[in-house]
């Protein structure tokens, strides 16, 4: 038979100085526990209350004789008890129910107060026959309505159900024996809707269902046992105590039983423990009492104790109220203390269980195996230490574990603790770096595959990504780190091991342009220096693929309705940093594919650079033409590389100058490049080419004839400025001013380009000619003959135009004499008007009649309304008087005589027709100006 170990897990908790108080004089017939209390019946029929500190709270007179059963209700404050009162007349049974609301009090007298008592039932009637009572449960439905159970010697039941303080009622009776057999032992099973009753006689276990109309008896067992020993578990399983065993029971029958010799007084069931109180066959006033933890097969207390009158559990203890009036708290020790107990016995597996059963939290558990693992590794015992540390994962620093498995060289136990951690998605980038180390210093690439390659698809991975990555390239596992890298999305890591560790370019091409845009775009920014270095062709291709790819679609939506960004040339300049040529070779194709590109202007103003940089021979490209840093030995193959470097520098400013002209055409308002970098890379490479053409769509013309000065070019000097200096055609005649200038201080002999600037000078009377004299008189190789025959037209033109001003000039005077004249001799002299017919119709004239001073006569009913002006002339004078206005309208507006001035060939002439018509001298200042 099993032994059962014996603990100590229980204490006495009141030093055995916890008793009844002595107010209670009668003798104890029944106790029951709840809400905090205590209540216990007495023989004397007084009801006592009992607080925590075992001090009488209140006592009151429930019966005139003995109280036999009394329950405390846990949802309400409300006691139900049974006992004997006078028989009010003979017939009538003494024996009846009573409720108690605690809550309330009914005073009786000046000295003393009693619970009042809601309802008072007689037990015992005509048609429930009275027997004696043997057991007695009540069961809270749901508050006010209960449900009472009253066992009695004859083998019935009888059962009270409803609102009792309403006495609303229902009462009906259960026969269990016809034999005359007690009921022993009661209790309630709810199971959904329907309630069970258990009735234990000393010979049968029945249950009812109370649901069923009538309720419905089954007979579970043909065994029973005697009163007090019959509880119930937290399961609501009924267990019922025998001198062979303790047996438990369902609704369908025994369940197990648990073999515990002697005869059970009294049962309980507290926490998850068995109570029992075991009599001692050899005397009648020694007993034993045990608590059984029934799950973890050991007994957690044992105790002798005397005549155990009542067992009950309140405040967390267990309460044994012994015959003399004494009472035994025994209280539950704490999981600390237990588990010192069991760990100084080195009983660990009994530790665990109970800490598993318990239901104590996970970190107590862990602490528990942790103990237990560190005991048996004491005991060199690794793989049993091992097994209960994987339990501890979750709750116990690894760094404990893995340093007791590093000093013990146990790496194979090490092993199965690193896999279990990275199983539960608990290691760190040390623990995954460990694992690594361990498989591949033990070689075992089964388990590494296994780790790293047999993992389900989907979801995240077990360890860190680039810790494996990393340990599996320094142990030169890098099939393994690359697997890793393309299962995790980690292109970056994947290239950086095809290319730095095993120099597989073809392949590293080859899967960048398997990837998306942006992915295979940001690869190729990390990596693209080395695949440029030694693949620079397949680069190129790969790169122009991915920059066009999807480039004949609008707004960048490709198949699908899905949005492509494309990547741009301008985020790849970097990588060929050291290959400019096969730069230049990228970014003119992609032109070439691509015209609407945002980075249009980045890309030229890059191709710029590299047209107009007069040196391309970086180290590694020199090399790549058979030379190193520009030169070879010998000096043919010097000369030869000199020729060639010539040729293609010549070859790039064409090409430069092809895309100056191709990016900023006539019909373009601006370049798609940046103006100003261009005209310096031309300045600073002296691409002279492009210097003019940029000058000349700047309209910077003064520029342009500055570069031909620079050079000497004098031929080319004279040809520009006739195609700029053409005013029809937006040029500026003011360039052969410049030009004249210029060969006036050459200071060398240029007569036939002077003689054919003067031709273009006189043509369109750009200068002066005392200005024309004072800029060639600087230039001592020029003679008068250079100047002579264009003085003499000069002259000849300067006689003609004094002569027609002094014609003019009399012609002014005559006319300005006459009307002085006139104006004199109408201030002096009477008008004589001799017209005889009128003006307008043409009649005779007659009275009334008007004569104006214009000699012009009218009848007066011919003029109408305006009699005070001429009819004839005063269209005439108003012309006069609008011309007038518009000039000193004329005069006020300053930006049409600048206007005037600019664009005339001779500006004094503006300046003096403004005097002559007293515009500027008589310009009246309009209203608000005065300061």
């Amino acid at each position: 038979m099993y032994q059962w170990r014996k603990f100590e897990f229980f204490e006495e908790k009141s030093g055995g100085k916890a008793a009844i108080p002595a107010e209670i004089a009668g003798g104890i017939q029944c106790c029951s526990s709840g809400r905090g209390k205590i209540a216990v019946g007495c023989d004397d029929g007084t009801v006592g209350l009992i607080d925590r500190s075992f001090k009488l709270s209140s006592a009151f007179q429930a019966h005139s004789s003995a109280v036999l059963f009394l329950q405390q209700l846990k949802q309400k404050n409300i006691l139900v008890t049974v006992g004997d009162d006078k028989q009010p007349t003979s017939q009538q049974s003494s024996i009846c129910l009573k409720v108690f609301d605690l809550d309330k009090v009914q005073e009786e007298g000046s000295s003393s107060s009693t619970p009042f008592c809601v309802q008072i039932l007689r037990i015992f009637t005509t048609q429930f026959p009275e027997a004696k009572i043997t057991s007695f449960l009540v069961l809270e439905e749901a508050p006010p309505i209960i449900q009472i159970a009253i066992g009695l010697d004859s083998g019935s039941i009888y059962c009270i159900k409803g609102d009792i303080a309403r006495e609303r009622i229902t009462r009906f009776k259960l026969q269990i024996e016809s034999d005359n057999v007690a009921v022993t032992g009661l209790g309630f099973r709810a199971e959904g809707r329907s309630l069970l009753l258990f009735a234990v006689t000393p010979s049968s276990v029945n249950v009812f269902n109370l649901s069923d109309q009538p309720p419905r008896r089954q007979i579970l067992d043909q065994i029973g046992c005697e009163a007090n020993a019959v509880t119930m578990n937290d399961r609501q399983d009924l267990i019922v105590g025998r001198p062979e065993a303790v047996y438990f029971y369902e609704t369908d029958g025994r369940g197990p039983c648990w073999a515990f010799d002697g005869e059970k007084k009294f049962l309980g069931w507290f926490r998850g423990y068995l109570l029992s109180v075991i009599g001692d066959q050899r005397s009648n006033s020694k007993n034993t009492f045990n608590i059984y933890d029934l799950k973890n097969r050991l007994i957690a207390n044992s105790m002798a104790v005397g005549q155990v009158s009542h067992m009950l559990c309140e405040w967390g203890y267990i309460l044994l109220l012994m015959a003399d009036k004494k009472v035994l708290c025994i209280g539950e020790k704490d999981m600390e203390s237990k588990l010192d107990m069991l760990f100084k016995k080195n009983l660990y597996t009994v530790a665990i269980n109970l800490v598993q059963s318990q239901q104590a939290d996970a970190a107590a558990t862990a602490e528990v195996l942790r103990k237990y693992g560190d005991h048996l590794y004491s005991k060199q015992e690794y793989d049993e230490a091992m097994s209960q540390y994987i339990h501890t994962i979750g709750h116990l620093e690894p760094s404990y574990v893995i340093q007791k498995f590093l000093d013990a060289q146990r790496i194979y136990n090490l092993t199965n603790y690193l896999e279990k951690l990275h199983d539960q998605g608990l290691a760190s980038k040390d623990h995954t770096t460990l694992l690594l180390n361990c498989y591949t210093k033990l070689k075992d690439v089964d388990k590494l595959n296994q780790f790293i390659k047999d993992e389900d698809g989907g979801g995240d991975h077990k360890f860190d990504v680039e810790t494996a990555i990393r340990v599996c390239r320094a142990a030169g596992y890098h099939e393994h780190a690359m697997f890793v890298a393309k299962k995790s999305g980690r292109h970056e890591l994947y290239l950086k091991i095809l290319l730095e560790d095993l120099g597989r370019y073809d392949e590293a091409l080859q899967y960048i342009s398997s990837l998306e845009p942006n992915q295979a775009g940001m690869t190729v920014k990390e990596y693209g220096k080395i695949l440029v270095e030694h693949r620079a062709a397949q680069t190129v291709d790969i790169l122009l693929e991915l920059c066009t790819r999807d480039a004949g679609l609008s707004d960048g939506v490709a198949n699908g309705g899905s949005i492509v960004i494309l990547p741009s040339p301008v985020d790849f300049v970097n990588i060929f940093v050291h290959y400019p040529l096969y730069l230049m070779e990228f970014l003119e194709k992609y032109i070439n594919k691509v015209n609407d590109s945002p980075a249009q202007e980045e890309i030229h103003n890059t191709l710029l650079e590299l047209y107009l940089s007069n040196d391309l021979s970086f180290p590694s490209t020199s090399q790549e033409n058979g030379f190193v840093n520009g030169y070879s030995n010998g000096d043919s193959t010097r000369e030869s590389n000199g020729a060639k470097k010539d040729t293609n520098r010549i070859e790039r400013q064409r090409k430069g100058l092809n895309l100056l002209k191709s990016a900023w055409t006539h019909d373009m308002e601006h370049p798609v490049y940046d103006v100003d970098l261009a005209l310096i890379l031309c300045e600073m490479n002296g691409f002279k080419d492009g210097l003019l053409f940029l000058y000349e769509k700047m309209k910077l013309y003064k520029e342009v004839i500055g570069c031909y000065m620079q050079t000497h070019d004098h031929e080319g000097l004279i040809a520009c400025c006739k195609k700029l200096s053409d005013s029809s055609q937006g040029g500026d005649p003011s360039l052969w001013g410049d030009l004249l200038k210029y060969f006036g201080e050459l200071g060398e002999d240029c007569s036939k380009e002077v003689k054919e600037v003067l031709t273009y000078v006189e043509k369109d009377d750009i200068l002066p000619p005392i200005v024309v004299l004072q800029n060639l008189s600087k230039n001592p190789c020029l003679t008068l003959s250079v100047v002579k025959d264009y003085i003499a037209r000069k002259l000849e033109q300067e006689s003609k135009l004094i002569e027609e001003d002094r014609n003019a000039i009399d012609k002014y005077k005559e006319e300005t004499d006459l009307m002085r004249r006139e104006t004199d001799d109408l201030k002096t002299n009477a008008k004589i008007f001799q017209l005889s017919k009128c003006t307008a119709c043409t009649f005779t004239l007659d009275l009334p009649a008007v004569h104006f001073m214009c000699m012009h006569s009218f009848h007066l009913r011919c003029l109408g309304d305006n009699e005070k002006e001429c009819p004839e002339c005063a269209p005439e004078y108003r012309a006069i008087l609008e011309d007038k206005q518009r000039l000193e309208q004329n005069a006020r507006d300053h930006d049409l005589f600048f206007r005037q001035l600019k664009g005339s060939k001779d500006g004094f002439s503006v300046i003096a027709e403004y005097f002559s018509k007293g515009i500027v001298s008589k310009t009246a200042v309009p209203p608000g100006d005065n300061v």
